[in-house]
């Protein structure tokens, strides 16, 4: 079973890009971000054509996440994260699906950081961290899928020093993540390729995707039982090279039936 990743950066603008992946590779199941399109505009139709069943949750001109399904059945089990009932973000949405539990998610970006975004973007992480814990106690296998907004590691991103004060890689951020995998979880990708510079989003200018001056912050964070059923991963990196494109590459794991 081969699940993906997709931050499509405008799911409607980019449709052709997507379908086109789609078609190419043949995923069993994708959690997308960055829809920034409301629900009613979500197109539903076309990814049914392609083959695909879909739920989402979807925000005018910003967020919004979705997962798809390639001939399965989709049961929504969650829409939104919850700890916050003032947080109207479209950013969490969670489904079973062939007997696992798949969150799609779209962590905040939190910069200019210190200020109240980065403010946000660390509440939104402790209370993944706590919901992530409920989730892992479950008897079925989890996996939390998505745009984690989070570069782990100094292997992580092309320039360390660069990013020292970002939002995507300060301390205080990088510490949560490392918490969820001190929690249990395991990050499919560093669990294959533990010492590889391996990159998922390369932004627009300065040359960034040619330079290959990229980082990694799309992640799949498994539960126990979809640890031992890992076999492969990897990033679809052409893609980033298609006209139109996303500033992200699809990212996908197999895991055994």
């Amino acid at each position: 079973m081969k699940l993906a990743s997709y931050n499509v950066n405008g799911i409607n603008g980019r449709l052709d890009v997507l379908l086109r992946w789609l078609d190419e590779t043949s995923p069993d199941i994708v959690c997308l971000q960055e829809l920034k399109s409301p629900d009613a505009r979500f197109p539903e139709r076309a990814l049914e054509a392609a083959g695909y069943n879909a739920i989402w949750h979807g925000q005018k001109s910003w967020n919004g996440v979705a997962i798809l399904a390639r001939g399965q059945t989709i049961t929504e089990t969650r829409l939104g994260l919850p700890g916050d009932p003032d947080d109207t973000h479209s950013r969490y949405i969670e489904a079973a699906i062939d007997g696992m539990i798949i969150g799609c998610l779209y962590l905040p970006n939190g910069n200019p950081a210190p200020g109240p975004k980065f403010d946000y973007k660390l509440r939104w992480m402790k209370r993944f961290r706590q919901y992530a814990a409920e989730l892992f106690e479950l008897d079925v296998p989890v996996a939390l899928i998505g745009d984690f907004n989070v570069m782990p590691t100094d292997l992580d991103v092309y320039k360390p020093e660069r990013w020292r004060d970002d939002a995507l890689f300060r301390p205080e951020v990088r510490a949560v993540y490392a918490e969820l995998l001190a929690d249990g979880w395991t990050d499919a990708v560093r669990e294959l390729h533990p010492g590889e510079r391996i990159y998922t989003f390369w932004k627009y200018f300065r040359n960034a995707f040619p330079r290959d001056a990229g980082l990694r912050i799309d992640h799949f964070l498994l539960s126990p039982s979809l640890r031992e059923r890992l076999l492969s991963c990897g990033v679809d990196k052409y893609v980033r090279g298609w006209k139109h494109t996303s500033d992200h590459a699809p990212v996908w794991i197999e895991l055994a039936d």
